[in-house]
């Protein structure tokens, strides 16, 4: 393993590469971001050795982690142009119409769909750390269309990044994302949302914000260039996740209009059980 490109220097294709110079510093990383601070911020904070625009024809996987509804066409583009020996691997939060658009495509076995489930609130290169991936799950999806000699290139650098890899097909994987992250953003924003706009008519409201709230709302704290776009690309599932939320959310205020409290206790001792299987996934 000689090289890597990486396009998108941000919170993921940053943390990547911070984590990978530490365990394989021999390697050589090359990388271009659309946003030209983006690729100032990744040269001074060494996220990669050299920016160019395109790979050298010699690179040994090229890294995709631009907004979800770049990918398609990226994605196409870079296949277009790879030599024979070169692995292309994204790193989208959502893979089912990714995966069909290259289903046809004549080097679709040198594409790798993958997802490394890590994240924080921040984004761009200065939010890049070294330890983001460390014994973080990375699903591939449709690992049985990937050339196995390529595929081994991924292998190699996912193990040296202490990572656990997970099988599943793209639909599984965004309807299960679509419950697990992307609703848990939305309703973080939508709470964000409606504290702002309560704070309109009593600017004291934050003094009584305690720790609760600040983790309830962290994740509306992320950029909305990333999750605009995941929006997009899983509009189906991510429409049926929130209208199961709404009629739950729905169905508990009918519990408070009906004065029915022993009816939402035992609703939130149900809902305690999510502890235990937040436990059994550590």
């Amino acid at each position: 393993m000689k090289k890597i490109h990486i396009i998108g220097l941000g919170l993921l294709g940053g943390s990547f590469s911070l984590a990978l110079k530490q365990v394989k510093p021999e390697i050589h990383f090359t990388g271009f971001d659309s946003n030209p601070q983006n690729l100032q911020d990744a040269l001074t904070l060494g996220i990669i050795d050299e920016a160019k625009e395109k790979a050298d024809a010699d690179t040994d996987i090229i890294v995709l982690a631009t907004p979800a509804n770049t990918l398609s066409e990226l994605l196409i583009q870079t296949l277009d142009e790879i030599g024979s020996e070169t692995l292309v691997m994204d790193f989208g939060s959502t893979k089912e119409l990714l995966c069909q658009a290259v289903a046809e495509h004549p080097k679709r076995d040198h594409y790798l769909a993958g997802h490394p489930i890590a994240g924080t609130e921040y984004s761009g290169p200065k939010a890049a750390k070294a330890d983001l991936l460390d014994r973080k799950v990375f699903i591939i999806c449709e690992m049985e269309k990937t050339d196995i000699h390529l595929k081994a290139k991924a292998y190699e650098i996912l193990e040296a990044l202490n990572m656990k890899l997970r099988f599943m097909d793209p639909e599984e994987h965004d309807k299960h994302l679509a419950f697990v992250s992307h609703l848990s953003h939305i309703t973080s924003f939508m709470l964000g949302k409606t504290v702002l706009d309560k704070m309109e008519d009593e600017k004291n409201i934050f003094d009584m914000a305690g720790s609760g709230f600040a983790s309830t709302v962290r994740l509306a704290k992320s950029s909305p260039g990333m999750w605009a776009p995941i929006m997009q690309e899983n509009k189906k599932n991510i429409l049926e996740a929130m209208s199961l939320y709404i009629s739950n959310l729905s169905k508990f205020r009918d519990k408070i209009i009906a004065d029915d409290y022993e009816g939402l206790y035992h609703e939130m001792e149900k809902t305690n059980k999510i502890k235990d299987i937040l436990d059994l996934g550590k």
